[in-house]
């Protein structure tokens, strides 16, 4: 168990939550069949690159309303085997929160628009299945659309959509990619991923 110790005051209202903080503590996490997933730490290039995904939509954001998140934000759901998400960058789309009513708690429900890096433990066939039934929890959750961000890969950004779950499009460096419909208009040039 973390050594987190919950203020009453600043104590999460959902036990969804909670439940990440006191086992978790500050490490990334997520619930999946009601068990704490804590996460793995990442690498350089993949927190560079989560990183260039979040402060572009963050500068969408500001200009078109929404909101955009960086790594590490908990994103609460209640579907079937699965309770949170942390994507390694997130935007989500409506209204942006009353900056005079702050919370610190999670955000619920899922985000419209989510970006998985891989990490140096993201690959072969086991992690193929794992990351295929997250981005099934992801369509399943409301999310309109997930990027599977892989660095050593030909197609860095492979685009899912809910209406074709196993047909990603797929853009490669010198491209800009795009998360339509989620992220209206918003573009993505591939090569940022490596500066």
């Amino acid at each position: 168990m973390a050594d987190t110790m919950l203020d009453p005051q600043t104590a999460p209202t959902d036990p969804r939550f909670a439940l990440l903080l006191e086992v978790a503590g500050e490490r990334k996490a997520e619930l999946v069949d009601g068990e704490v997933h804590v996460m793995t730490s990442t690498g350089r290039w993949p927190a560079r690159a989560g990183l260039a995904i979040a402060a572009s939509l963050h500068a969408y954001a500001r200009a078109n309303g929404g909101e955009a998140f960086p790594d590490g934000a908990a994103f609460l759901v209640d579907i079937p085997g699965r309770q949170s998400f942390s994507p390694d960058a997130a935007y989500l789309a409506g209204q942006a929160p009353d900056p005079a009513a702050i919370t610190l708690d999670a955000v619920d429900g899922a985000p419209t628009f989510a970006a998985e890096v891989r990490s140096k433990n993201d690959y072969g066939p086991r992690m193929e299945a794992k990351l295929a039934r997250k981005r099934a929890d992801y369509f399943a959750a409301g999310t309109r659309v997930v990027w599977d961000v892989d660095l050593l890969g030909d197609d860095p950004i492979r685009v899912y959509r809910p209406d074709a779950p196993d047909a990603p499009t797929a853009f490669r460096r010198g491209e800009t990619a795009d998360a339509e419909p989620a992220v209206p208009g918003w573009r993505f040039p591939v090569d940022e991923l490596f500066r």
